[in-house]
């Protein structure tokens, strides 16, 4: 595959003002550690980012940062840690999902909306992404958003960019909305309780004025033995130990719980973090499901009766990962029938085909699929920002 890396902003805008006049499909990559998420891309060019690095501004009393598109998330994350701060979403790292080595970028977190389990407490990177520079499918440079969370009027470009995997624009700068980094961490676990239990008791814990800031299930054998349902606190350790406390016995009708070492605590939630209980086998299918909490064991028991899975639930129960074998469809028809059966006959959530190899990728709708107004709408609005079709053609949907 042909590689073009522009250093500056005005060099994407030649590539891709080059890429369209000659009517030449690009793949829009940073780091390349999560290239393989979404369809795959119908182009000979690859337009990397990578060489669009450096913070461009960093105000920690204002708690918020700015850099260039391909800078990697280390030299964010490192620059946030000398004083003390943190993006607040906790991205996840496909590396070890994917066996790539690239470098998470700034840029990919934007495109992708890459989250991990503070999500529900902190927001998605959706919620913390206030700014951005862009250069379109026209050629032209775009700024929108600012330094501050609410500057918006119109047409909220910042959202609409987020999560749109490179199929508008290609994003050359972001600016995230930062907080200060926890003091400490303390977290309750619960062993032995079925899925229905555990989420239940994952949605009482949610609903206490306590700051839950994570809440995991894994099912036996993941992490350890027997079920594991896993609570996160974040604060000064004085709050931690004090929430936690109160937890402990307001979750006693589930089960005795017991606070784990910070050490290994913090180890488990990286691996829920980045999808590590599910990485092997390296050939199966991996599906990420967006589900209303309390309807999420339904749903998996529905699929248990059709098809063999392994999985566990992050979001209190509000995400699902599930592997699967990557024959056929991945479970496709089965997983999304069953989201609509669990809903009695409404659809309760949406998936995504994280991994899965290439041809079934091709074949199967790695993103939910869209009604006919949703789709005529997405491709007026990839039609106004890529006329050409030439930005990552294909990546969420065929044609678009």
């Amino acid at each position: 595959m042909n590689s073009v890396s522009p250093r500056t902003e005005a060099e994407t805008v030649e590539a891709v003002t080059a890429a369209r006049a000659a009517r030449r499909p690009l793949r829009i990559e940073g780091g390349g550690s999560r290239a393989d998420l979404g369809r795959p891309v119908e182009a000979e060019t690859r337009l990397s980012t990578r060489g669009l690095t450096g913070i461009t501004l960093y105000e920690p009393r204002e708690l918020v940062i700015s850099a260039r598109a391909g800078t990697p998330l280390a030299e964010i994350e490192a620059a946030l840690k000398e004083n003390n701060q943190a993006l607040p979403f906790e991205p996840m790292d496909h590396r070890a999902l994917y066996g790539t080595q690239g470098e998470p970028t700034l840029g990919g977190i934007a495109a992708c909306n890459i989250s991990g389990p503070r999500r529900i407490s902190a927001g998605a990177a959706r919620d913390l992404l206030i700014g951005l520079r862009f250069v379109n499918g026209r050629g032209e440079i775009v700024k929108t958003g600012g330094r501050v969370m609410k500057n918006v009027t119109g047409l909220d470009l910042v959202k609409l960019l987020c999560g749109s995997h490179g199929t508008l624009a290609v994003i050359t700068e972001a600016t995230f909305k930062v907080l200060p980094h926890p003091a400490f961490a303390g977290t309750l676990a619960l062993y032995g309780l079925a899925d229905g239990k555990a989420v239940a008791a994952l949605c009482a814990a949610l609903g206490t004025p306590l700051s839950v800031s994570a809440a995991a299930h894994l099912p036996a054998g993941l992490a350890t033995p027997e079920p594991l349902t896993l609570f996160r606190f974040e604060g000064p350790q004085a709050s931690v130990d004090e929430r936690l406390s109160v937890l402990r016995r307001t979750l006693v009708p589930f089960e005795q719980g017991e606070a784990l070492a910070p050490d290994y605590a913090g180890a488990l939630w990286r691996a829920i973090r980045n999808v590590v209980p599910l990485v092997s086998p390296p050939e199966a299918a991996v599906w990420r499901i967006s589900v209303q909490p309390t309807r999420a064991p339904k749903l998996v028991d529905l699929l248990l009766k059709q098809i063999a899975v392994r999985y566990y639930y992050d979001w209190g129960g509000g995400l699902v990962w599930l592997a699967v074998a990557a024959t056929g469809d991945a479970g496709a028809a089965a997983i999304r029938a069953a989201l609509a059966q669990a809903g009695n006959g409404q659809t309760i959530g949406h998936a995504t085909l994280v991994r899965a190899p290439d041809d079934l990728r091709r074949n199967v709708d790695v993103f939910e699929p869209l009604a006919a107004p949703l789709l005529k709408l997405t491709k007026d609005i990839k039609a106004s920002f890529d006329p050409d079709g030439i930005l990552n053609p294909g990546r969420m949907y065929p044609g678009i």
